[in-house]
């Protein structure tokens, strides 16, 4: 690799992911939670932000002195560079920290980025082997380009939306910001194979391969998974419609109430079935040919669903579950966080990451997933406070202190 004299932007950690270097820009949910998955697989992230407030999440629901524990968990691995991009000598630094960079993330408005003189073409003639991740609500091509888009607008434009709740009432909203997620997954996704790319096409003229520019819209990844929605109506006209809690055209699943709650019953296979008749006491339904498959049960599945519930009634659900464990039968309870953080499974598998904060405190933060066995991930330090490393980051790019105490004091630099 060829010798620039700009050092690397922290020192290399362990994962697979050690030594990649992620410029972080843009702010919430979608851009930074890819961002924070790299991180915590050892990309060593440099999150930039606005000096003053910096990220809007860290005012986000509930705090603590003063700061949201969602950025504890969205922040994390992660290290804060605080710089004013109106200002031009801001967008000369994230000019140069691309130069250097393997993956820049941005989640701005298309054009944004342009207005700064930071787009791909900018920033792919001085770093051709740059990666460049774009999220936006609809993508960088298209009518509805310059539209502002919220995860909550791309749910309901991909279809999401529409399909929850109860048949016949307003549909509501999945009670996270799934659209910002499944972007944010689609991106982690587009940069891994975009490296692999860049892998394959390194040269003695181009060292580190060919970078190229993702481009993720929030609505499409929520379309993305809308699984045969889209077929279902080319081939037969059918506009899928909410369902409540049942699963359309696949039965029996569905939640059944029981004496204190409800359970959640997948008894969907043709063997699974047979198995969960004979636990509910109807073997009558369990040898009954046009039960057999799932197109008989679905054209019956009123009746099904009628069969368990009146014996779920009855039980508690802890009682309806250990019945159906016996059987072999794939049954749950609906876990509150409560229930989460108190369940030995989820210990037992590290997802109840116990991690120290800067005030000496633990806080409780998600585990990590997926789960490597030769490469995990680790947690290697808190979520930044504004601009705390701002100073080192700049002193690794060559800039002096009188230079880093100047912009400080124009305060294009926090």
């Amino acid at each position: 690799m060829q010798d620039t004299g700009i050092p690397p932007l922290c020192t290399p950690a362990a994962g697979p992911l050690s030594g990649l270097r992620v410029v972080e820009l843009g702010q919430l949910i979608a851009g930074p939670f890819a961002a924070r998955t790299l991180a915590d697989f050892g990309a060593e992230v440099v999150k930039i932000e606005p000096p003053g407030a910096g990220d809007p999440l860290r005012q986000w629901r509930m705090l603590k002195d003063g700061t949201s524990v969602w950025w504890q968990a969205q922040s994390r691995n992660k290290r804060s560079l605080a710089l004013d991009l109106r200002e031009p000598e801001a967008q000369a630094i994230v000019r140069q920290l691309a130069t250097e960079a393997d993956v820049l993330i941005e989640n701005f408005r298309p054009g944004a980025m342009e207005g700064w003189g930071l787009g791909p073409e900018a920033l792919l003639a001085l770093n051709p082997s740059l990666v460049m991740l774009r999220i936006s609500g609809y993508g960088q091509t298209g009518p509805y380009r310059d539209r502002p888009g919220f995860g909550v607008v791309a749910e309901a434009m991909g279809g999401l939306r529409h399909l929850t709740g109860e048949p016949g009432r307003v549909p509501v909203r999945v009670g996270v910001s799934i659209g910002d997620t499944l972007a944010s997954l689609h991106g982690v996704i587009g940069v891994l194979l975009a490296l692999h790319h860049r892998h394959t096409t390194a040269s003695a003229a181009m060292p580190k391969g060919q970078g190229q520019v993702i481009d993720v819209a929030l609505y499409e990844a929520v379309f993305n998974c809308m699984e045969s929605l889209l077929p279902e109506y080319s081939a037969f006209g059918a506009v899928r419609e909410a369902a409540g809690s049942a699963l359309p055209g696949i039965a029996p699943s569905n939640a059944y109430r029981c004496r204190d709650g409800y359970a959640i019953v997948a008894g969907n296979g043709d063997s699974i079935f047979r198995r969960l008749m004979q636990c509910i006491g109807r073997a009558d339904l369990a040898a009954d040919p046009t039960l057999a498959s799932n197109a008989g049960r679905v054209a019956q599945v009123q009746m099904i669903d009628a069969a368990i519930g009146d014996w779920a009634a009855s039980r508690t659900v802890s009682e309806v579950l250990a019945a159906l464990e016996a059987a072999h039968v794939p049954a749950g309870r609906i876990y509150t966080v409560a229930d989460i953080a108190a369940d030995p499974h989820y210990a037992a598998r590290g997802m109840l990451q116990q991690t120290p904060q800067a005030d000496g405190s633990t806080l409780a933060l998600p585990g990590f997933v997926p789960k490597l066995s030769v490469t995990p991930a680790t947690y290697r330090r808190a979520a930044p406070a504004l601009g705390e490393d701002s100073d080192a980051v700049l002193r690794e790019m060559g800039l002096k202190d009188e230079q880093i105490a100047n912009l400080r004091s124009r305060g294009i630099v926090a």
